[in-house]
């Protein structure tokens, strides 16, 4: 039997938290366009709503779910809205955070390591707590974790975003190990460099271009490059792949 590599996921239910921009946005278009009715989350509700009225202009299915996921009532009041609206979530990406802007550790003030730790890792952890009972019962899930280079090998991100990343990986590892007879599958995403705003903003054209020339692919990745990744993941075509982490970084990170 044959899968596509284009999959259909018509019927499935998707939440992305972080998808009101870069990264998520891309992901809650992919998934929209490939028959998914995805829920976007994030804090920023005008972005949000954007998006969503991005994939509705094009005949997809979206609807706004702003919430803190650092919140565990907050994200209580998330399911309960989004299965009432759709039903249950079956598709999981928990893409919030993001804050790895270079800080040496000796002037890292331990209030922004437990922010840091707070949102590129309690909150996923969260969000995966308030979902993950739901798909055990159902005995049916895919959920993707973001992680990133820095939480792989050593990088110029600061020291918190770099533990709170590698401890994302290790606990998709730890939770791919234990729910997988129950019919769940948990990966994880590892990206390089992305091109998004702020490196447009912060770094020249001439900048940009010496760093996509460090790559062995030659070019900087974009949000659409890992939103092809996460079609993929949450697909048929990986029903046999769980426990992963996926480098996304042009040959840079080659293990």
């Amino acid at each position: 039997m044959t899968t596509s590599i284009r999959p259909r996921l018509d019927g499935k239910v998707a939440l992305v938290t972080g998808g009101s921009r870069g990264i998520g946005a891309a992901t809650c278009h992919a998934l929209a366009a490939h028959g998914a009715a995805v829920a976007v989350n994030g804090r920023d509700e005008a972005a949000i709503n954007a998006v969503v009225e991005s994939i509705t202009a094009t005949g997809g299915r979206a609807v706004a779910a702003p919430a803190d996921v650092t919140d565990p009532a907050a994200l209580a009041s998330l399911r309960e809205a989004v299965e009432g609206e759709w039903g249950p979530v079956e598709i999981l990406a928990a893409f919030a955070g993001g804050d790895g802007r270079p800080t040496p550790t000796a002037q890292l003030l331990p209030e922004r390591w437990r922010a840091v730790l707070e949102t590129d890792l309690t909150s996923a952890f969260l969000t995966v707590h308030e979902f993950l009972p739901g798909m055990v019962e159902r005995r049916e899930g895919s959920i993707v974790l973001m992680s990133s280079t820095a939480g792989r090998s050593p990088s110029s991100a600061n020291a918190a975003y770099a533990a709170a990343k590698a401890g994302v990986v290790m606990f998709g590892k730890h939770l791919a190990n234990e729910v997988g007879r129950d019919g769940v599958r948990v990966n994880c995403l590892a990206p390089s460099a992305v091109l998004n705003d702020k490196m447009r903003q912060a770094m020249s054209a001439e900048q940009l271009r010496h760093l996509a020339e460090a790559f062995p692919l030659g070019r900087l990745g974009d949000a659409e490059d890992v939103a092809q990744a996460v079609l993929y993941l949450v697909s048929p075509a990986a029903s046999w792949v769980t426990g992963a982490t996926l480098d996304l970084t042009g040959g840079r990170v080659i293990a």
